[in-house]
């Protein structure tokens, strides 16, 4: 029987959609959780210094969306043709260019730029990012892809949680495509039984 083991930090973020596609797939993995203090020891173990990590049967990989990706092909989540495969990892992509603006606020050491880099976010880098969503959700029946689920709706809902704490602004407010996005995705009989016993986390408690 193949074993399967995750290897990331003790919150949601880059790790729940890798958690999502296991569950999603009724695969039995060790969640091997990494507490933030316990980091520094053990960076320099970890092949590029980053999480998250899936071991297969002991062969280490690292990369999330390729982890993922191979994963979403195993659950029928990966398009059914390479043209929805390419638009699947396009919505992919524009959510992470999306987070990736954000991390230069979080990281920011210096409180005053850091408060403007704020304004900047809520202003404008957020309703940027999340109205396109919202718009090709309602564009494709309520998916991103196609009019069906793919993992670009579990990637999307299950990293979504850890930027809502990170920001403390709730972005599917008045936002209805992606509200119903999330009921779909969270009422996925092994999404849903993922959630029920997923342990609590500071960016979920």
């Amino acid at each position: 029987m193949t074993s399967y083991k995750l290897t990331y930090f003790n919150f949601t973020g880059l790790g729940e959609p890798i958690r999502f596609l296991l569950s999603y797939l009724d695969i039995d993995f060790e969640d091997n959780r990494i507490e933030i203090e316990q980091w520094p020891s053990v960076k320099h173990t970890m092949p590029y210094g980053t999480l998250p990590l899936l071991e297969i049967d002991g062969k280490v990989l690292n990369q999330s969306s390729a982890i993922c990706r191979y994963l979403a092909k195993k659950a029928n989540l990966a398009g059914s043709d390479d043209w929805e495969s390419l638009l699947i990892d396009i919505a992919v992509d524009n959510y992470k260019d999306f987070a990736l603006s954000l991390k230069s606020y979080w990281f920011e050491p210096n409180e005053e730029t850091k408060a403007a880099k704020y304004v900047t976010l809520v202003n404008e880098t957020i309703p940027f990012y999340m109205e396109k969503f919202e718009k090709i959700v309602g564009e494709n029946n309520g998916y991103f892809v196609n009019g069906k689920l793919s993992w670009a709706d579990l990637f999307f809902i299950s990293v979504m949680d850890h930027l809502i704490y990170r920001l403390n602004i709730d972005m599917f407010k008045d936002r209805p495509n992606l509200q119903a996005l999330r009921e779909k995705v969270l009422a996925v009989p092994k999404i849903k039984s993922w959630i029920e016993k997923r342990p609590l986390s500071f960016d979920i408690a």
